[in-house]
């Protein structure tokens, strides 16, 4: 089995939600992988499958989601076969979470100040009176007043005092894999940028990989050393931030790159044409081919596989068929 990143490596990732309107094939073979200390950044529009992505790597899908395939690998385990004991153990450790919505991934009955130590208690084994001292340093690091916000409860805290408390807690037990769901798309603009400066110094200074999951090519610009592109539940581009930026190759990833509004740009914003498929009944082969203005005959019956283009550069996409050999792995 080879894998593609040191810490973490998944393939295959399938997952589909039973609802009364049909089976919802959420995930249909997404790619993607890190090393240690990386930033990688998912992107898409909503509902491509970057929040789900995060859930199954973190084996949060709950019924009616079902991860029904593929293969993820976090620094040496098979995530999808641990026992729930031993995943418990990876969750809040090796890997935490930051959510897109603080307020309501914090308990709003129990202090602040709990709920950290409760995080680093249930990784060291210890009593959460002991934690306090780290919770306070935590607190201290993400820029509060520990002794006013260890005592506070969430809803005395604003939206940009609760990201920074998630992040606190996310990085409080030292993880080798920090996830960020779109952790500021509840802020304002201003605290946006004060709250990725932050993750970004934080997370350079404990070594920590970051995968960043964001709607917005700026942030990913901004913070990211490689770039996971996702259409419908598929990865699409796979490739380093800069090469992305100077040669996008999967034509949803040039559509999205001709619609971000840049300084001194004049000319008028291009829409990527068509609409976002509907994953109970999603298109054959290609999930892009019926918005794709290089569509084939071949696009409409085969999903193309994640090819090796250039040197760390993948693209699902046959107009690079011909040009590398398709992974085996893949």
């Amino acid at each position: 089995m080879e894998l593609r990143g040191k810490l973490l490596d998944v393939s295959g990732l399938k997952v589909s939600f039973y609802t009364y309107r049909g089976v919802i094939k959420a995930l249909d073979g997404v790619e993607m992988w890190m090393d240690s200390g990386e930033r990688l950044g998912v992107v898409g529009e909503t509902g491509c499958g970057k929040s789900v992505t995060s859930l199954a790597v973190m084996r949060l899908i709950e019924q009616p989601g079902e991860i029904q395939a593929g293969r993820v690998i976090f620094n040496g385990k098979s995530l999808l076969e641990l026992p729930e004991e031993g995943m418990n153990r990876v969750r809040g450790g090796e890997m935490s979470m930051i959510f897109q919505e603080p307020r309501s991934a914090l308990n709003p009955v129990m202090k602040v100040g709990f709920q950290i130590g409760e995080a680093i208690a249930k990784a060291k084994k210890i009593s959460i009176k002991k934690t306090y001292p780290e919770a306070k340093e935590m607190l201290r690091l993400v820029g509060l007043d520990p002794d006013r916000v260890l005592n506070s409860y969430p809803h005395e805290l604003s939206g940009g005092m609760s990201q920074r408390v998630m992040i606190g807690m996310g990085l409080a037990t030292h993880p080798k894999l920090l996830i960020a769901d779109e952790p500021t798309s509840a802020l304002d603009v201003t605290i946006q940028a004060q709250i990725l400066e932050l993750l970004d110094e934080l997370a350079r200074k404990m070594g920590n990989a970051v995968l960043l999951i964001t709607h917005d090519m700026g942030v990913v610009a901004e913070f990211c050393d490689k770039v996971m592109v996702m259409y419908a539940g598929h990865s699409v581009e796979y490739a380093s931030t800069v090469r992305l930026f100077e040669k996008p190759m999967h034509p949803y990833t040039g559509g999205l790159l001709l619609a971000v509004p840049r300084v001194g740009r004049t000319d008028e914003l291009k829409a990527i044409k068509g609409t976002v498929p509907d994953l109970v009944d999603p298109p054959p082969g290609c999930r892009f081919h019926p918005r794709c203005p290089h569509v084939m005959e071949l696009c409409r019956t085969s999903k193309p596989p994640l090819i090796q283009v250039e040197p760390g550069h993948y693209v699902a996409c046959y107009l690079y068929g011909d040009k590398k050999e398709v992974r085996e792995d893949v």
